[in-house]
């Protein structure tokens, strides 16, 4: 049986977007930046309020990643759908790290800290590069 992951998030561009092209015959666009999700609550026993932040490494490809690198700029808030994976490694510390790294299949500009030009809408590209309504119709589901 096939499986199929999808992962939405929301959140906070942590730095501005390195663009780089593959070595090698693909010559493909890759385009990486962080994203920062933050989810807040109150602390049911003590009325505290709380917040915890996790941080993704996003990459987009080949023509997505020549759209984010032109659009997507350090504290613009973004929605990404794509696939996570988490992903093991020792700092330069020593101390054991664990990184979560999000592939984006597509994503959308939701405006962002002093950008009043985008007020809450924002414009949506999808992994082919196309620009506007929904990424994916009901018949390309694979289930």
């Amino acid at each position: 049986m096939a499986g199929y992951e999808q992962t939405i998030i929301i959140g906070n561009v942590g730095r501005d977007p390195e663009m780089r092209y593959l070595q090698g015959s693909s010559g493909a666009a890759v385009t990486s930046f962080s994203v920062a999700v933050t989810t807040r609550w109150t602390d049911r026993n003590t009325n505290e309020k709380r917040e915890k932040t996790n941080w993704y490494s996003v990459s987009c490809w080949n023509r997505l990643a020549e759209i984010a690198n032109q659009y997507v700029k350090k504290g613009t808030q973004i929605m990404i759908q794509g696939t996570v994976s988490a992903r093991a490694y020792t700092a330069a510390d020593g101390e054991a790290r664990a990184s979560l790294d999000l592939r984006a299949d597509n994503f959308q500009l939701l405006g962002g800290r002093g950008d009043s030009s985008s007020g809450g809408g924002g414009s949506s590209y999808d992994d082919g590069g196309n620009q506007g309504g929904n990424p994916q119709e009901l018949d390309d589901i694979p289930f």
